[in-house]
């Protein structure tokens, strides 16, 4: 477990700025390395392209063109047999590109407005979930022919609770940000219906966690964030200009980050340093690095210590203050 703290002193300059030609003409959604290696990164934008780059050369290896706005990119960070790009775009059909064939080489049809977000599951590599604007996020196996697994259902097949326009939706609105545990055992949304759900990603049923308002005005997709071995796990949410820090499980609103001057575009967590970045409209990346408790001597058992000394992410540890930066 961990505490945030706000560092001021860390300003970082950017190593390089890609300013040729090869650069994308409108705004940049998002941008992914390679899960391998730091040779190749990729970048999707407005401008209706997909950029797989090297790292080397900062030029272009590959660029993949849509029809549409590019809302959203994934690859897999756990595949071992396949380097499929997921693409979500103003479409309904989500695009799969393989890097190995170099080809847009599968479409997955079920949606029926554009796609905002995109994951691959964190446990099984050909398992993906797509969140659009019908309301609607999906589970597709993307070997199978047709496709998609299931559609999530906020209502849990309790058809007297949802309208006909409701049935198998899992948000009052557009769903605009999807997030896997880092086990894959679960899958977080959230809709601008202004609510976040916790799914079973494996029997889709909705666990009914309540998170409380969510405030989500966005228009294009949301990127959150979860933690990674803590007890208990978070998720660390774009709320406009601050960062809203929940209890995954019991949806306990633990925190809220401050920092920014202007909305807060997205976040993600660097799970070796256990640290957080967000990005914001006021053209600032900051970095959130742990406040960790004290260690506990040798000679004390952790058996004889009070419950909230064994977990370290009580309250207290949580801060965006810069008393001691």
């Amino acid at each position: 477990g961990f505490g945030i703290k706000k560092n001021p002193t860390q300003t970082t300059k950017p190593q390089e700025t890609l300013s040729h030609p090869d650069v994308h003409r409108y705004s940049v959604e998002t941008v992914q390395w390679y899960p391998h290696d730091t040779g190749m990164f990729t970048s999707s934008s407005f401008d209706k392209t997909l950029k797989i780059w090297d790292t080397n050369t900062l030029q272009p290896a590959d660029v993949f063109h849509f029809e549409g706005t590019v809302y959203s990119h994934h690859m897999s960070p756990i595949a071992t047999k396949h380097c499929l790009v997921a693409v979500g775009t103003k479409s309904p059909q989500v695009q799969l590109c393989d890097l190995k064939s170099g080809s847009s080489c599968h479409i997955l049809q079920g949606h029926r407005q554009e796609v905002l977000a995109v994951s691959w599951s964190t446990r099984h590599e050909y398992v993906l979930a797509t969140a659009s604007a019908d309301n609607r996020v999906k589970i597709w196996d993307v070997r199978r022919a047709s496709g998609c697994l299931t559609t999530l259902d906020q209502h849990n097949g309790e058809k007297s609770k949802a309208s006909s326009e409701a049935a198998n939706t899992a948000h009052d609105g557009r769903v605009n940000g999807l997030c896997y545990t880092n086990d894959g055992l679960y899958l977080l949304t959230i809709g601008t219906d202004d609510r976040m759900r916790l799914w079973n990603s494996s029997t889709g049923e909705n666990t009914l966690v309540n998170y409380g308002k969510v405030c989500n005005e966005s228009r294009k997709g949301l990127k959150f964030a979860v933690s990674c071995g803590c007890s208990p796990e978070f998720a660390f949410v774009p709320y406009g200009c601050t960062i809203a820090v929940y209890t995954i499980f019991t949806g306990e609103l633990i925190t809220t980050l401050r920092g920014h001057y202007n909305s807060v575009n997205c976040c993600v967590l660097q799970p070796n340093f256990q640290e957080l970045y967000s990005g914001s409209k006021d053209c600032n990346i900051l970095a959130w690095i742990p406040a960790l408790r004290e260690s506990v001597p040798d000679d004390i058992s952790e058996e004889s210590l009070p419950r909230q000394h064994l977990n370290q992410a009580y309250e207290d540890a949580w801060s965006s203050s810069d008393d001691d930066g």
